[in-house]
């Protein structure tokens, strides 16, 4: 179960932020400098739109007196996770910065309004050796095709929507995995070994024929075949919830029409067995490459 782990003897639940990418603007620059105090206090209420919980807290040792104020969490995606009445802990990340946020992480729910709380979904965290389910999908074709079909290559697998508008997200690691096409092009041996797949979350508006002029953007070319070792594909919205809780994929259909979402992809052997998986954005098109160099080697 992700991010939600309660101990029956102790009650306490952990809120932490370590698999899924917080909303733009929340996530502190690698550059910036933190102060760190000690809070602990109980939930008023949330705001999700604002990615906000409220919280009416005791004295913050060395920062600031107690009261209630609004507070911004780190990893927005586990504001459903906290209710009215919680008592948690937590780490307040004070930037050197005045502008910045202060920010929530690290949060523990020490006692909950309600001993029945529990997520609505269950995650699965990729792990090396987890065997990855036959999903089934629809390609920027129109044709049907399933993760199964590629077993006796390394699938790279990562997860977009077309419309997605954040530089940092979608169209970042769908031009790192550009990068990657590239380089396996130029390697004869890899290239036959190898396969890559985008996945739309996105099934109500990422049509095949959208896909494939999303797909075509991002290769450079649209010949016949220039979707023989890429492929840009949809499931349909069963299968899409059933791959988003294996893949550790979080996403929120918001009132604007966007999608507020975490990012996943995923390396997958030849045995159809998970090698490597890399949350966030962080990881790089000569990672990917070297991971699966390593993986094709051994």
């Amino acid at each position: 179960m992700r991010r939600l782990l309660a101990s029956s003897l102790l009650a306490v639940v952990v809120l932490a932020g370590c698999h899924s990418a917080p909303k733009a603007g929340t996530q502190p620059s690698s550059s910036q400098s933190f102060k760190v105090y000690k809070m602990r206090g109980k939930v008023v209420s949330t705001n999700a739109a604002k990615g906000e919980v409220t919280l009416n807290h005791e004295a913050i040792v060395g920062f600031m007196e107690a009261m209630t104020m609004p507070y911004k969490l780190k990893d927005q995606s586990i504001l459903g996770e906290l209710h009215p009445g919680d008592v948690i802990t937590a780490d307040v990340l004070v930037s050197q910065d005045p502008d910045a946020d202060v920010l929530l992480d690290h949060i523990v729910v020490v006692a909950q309004a309600k001993p029945d709380y529990a997520p609505k979904v269950s995650y699965h965290v990729p792990a090396q050796g987890d065997a990855v389910p036959d999903f089934k999908l629809r390609n920027q074709d129109g044709r049907p095709i399933h993760l199964g079909q590629f077993q006796g290559k390394a699938l790279l697998v990562t997860f977009i929507y077309t419309r997605c508008p954040l530089p940092n997200f979608c169209p970042r690691v769908t031009r790192n995995f550009a990068a990657v096409e590239k380089q396996l092009a130029a390697n004869a041996a890899l290239y036959g070994k190898t396969h890559l797949l985008c996945i739309s979350f996105d099934p109500e508006h990422d049509t095949p024929q959208i896909l494939r002029a999303y797909g075509v953007t991002y290769i450079g070319s649209d010949a016949k075949n220039v979707f023989v070792h890429w492929d840009f594909a949809v499931p349909e919205k069963p299968v899409l919830a059933e791959m988003a809780k294996f893949f550790d994929l979080g996403m929120t259909n918001e009132a604007d029409s966007t999608i507020t979402h975490t990012l996943s992809t995923t390396l997958i052997g030849p045995d159809g067995k998970v090698v490597r998986f890399y949350p966030g954005n962080e990881w790089t098109a000569e990672q990917l490459m070297a991971d699966v160099r390593q993986r094709m080697a051994s």
